[in-house]
């Protein structure tokens, strides 16, 4: 789970606490870190939807908490992997990975027995954000 920085040296993928306009902590974001420069980048996959989310929060948002791994499939992952191994390691991503997508895709087909359409349409779209990653 590493990337190459600009100063060279390897960053890592770790989850931080993003703050939106000094009052909201947006929680377990992912993030590549450079212990060497201290730079730090949103990782990819989630950039848009963590955009999203300050989009909706707004310039002048109310004092609060909100994690991101709740709100977002990998971030989550991400957070399972990180309890199971300390730095994250891919072996452990990938594992937690395949548990969710297999979980999302049984509540699937529970939705579909059930003619959940709207519950069908989340389930869709919390895998996509899990196979976006695979496919960057």
């Amino acid at each position: 789970m590493l990337k190459r920085c600009a100063c060279g040296q390897a960053m890592k993928l770790i989850l931080r606490t993003v703050i939106h306009a000094r009052k909201v902590s947006i929680m377990n974001v992912p993030v590549y870190s450079c212990e060497s420069c201290s730079r730090n980048e949103v990782f990819p996959g989630v950039k848009e939807d963590l955009g999203k989310l300050v989009g909706e929060l707004g310039a002048k948002p109310l004092p609060h908490s909100v994690a991101f791994d709740e709100l977002h499939e990998w971030a989550g992952v991400l957070k399972k992997a990180q309890e199971q191994s300390e730095p994250l390691e891919s072996a452990a991503v990938a594992r937690k990975a395949e548990e969710r997508m297999n979980e999302l895709l049984d509540l699937m087909l529970l939705a579909d027995s059930v003619g959940d359409s709207a519950w069908k349409r989340e389930l869709k779209s919390r895998l996509s954000q899990l196979t976006a990653q695979y496919i960057m």
